[in-house]
């Protein structure tokens, strides 16, 4: 991995800025742990019986991101990316997964949730999940919470791979 090059988080920003400065954060190391790797090591599982591989957390997150802010929040319907003949899901099945292509659907839901954030008139506009419902605000926490749960992941796979450590 390179020098450290995320931005660092608000300290004294207002509640918005806040949430979306340490989800950007989140989503930066994210990036930082899959940084310098080959497709090959993208896709090792390297923790059996786990099938976690790091380009497989690039694809889940692409498709949280896409699920929490163009459905649930924006109500967009917009279909799933990987999915299974049966319907399942299928972003963790990345043994011949493209990692160009799994970085640019991730950034483009990235960028796509920043816009929705930004355009959203405060953090109490709610998302709609069948009968549940969401505030924005529970939203960018609960992304955070996913993030650095996976993040925790993303740090045992790379440590594995290449024996790089650190945030």
């Amino acid at each position: 991995m390179t020098d450290d090059q995320r931005t660092q988080t608000p300290r004294t920003a207002d509640e918005r800025t806040t949430l979306a400065g340490f989800l950007d954060y989140q989503r930066a190391t994210l990036a930082m742990k899959c940084e310098g790797l080959t497709p090959e090591q993208l896709r090792t599982r390297v923790l059996e019986p786990s099938g976690l591989c790091l380009l497989g957390l690039v694809r889940h997150l692409a498709e949280v991101e896409r699920s929490w802010f163009r459905n649930v929040l924006d109500d967009e319907g917009a279909p799933g990316f990987w999915k299974h003949p049966d319907g399942s899901f299928a972003e963790f099945d990345a043994d011949t997964a493209d990692p160009d292509e799994a970085f640019a659907i991730w950034r483009r839901e990235c960028d796509h949730a920043r816009e929705l954030v930004a355009a959203a008139e405060s953090l109490d506009v709610l998302g709609r999940y069948g009968e549940e419902v969401f505030s924005l605000r529970w939203i960018l926490t609960h992304m955070i919470e996913e993030y650095a749960r996976h993040n925790g992941h993303a740090d045992l796979l790379r440590e594995h791979l290449d024996g790089t450590t650190g945030e």
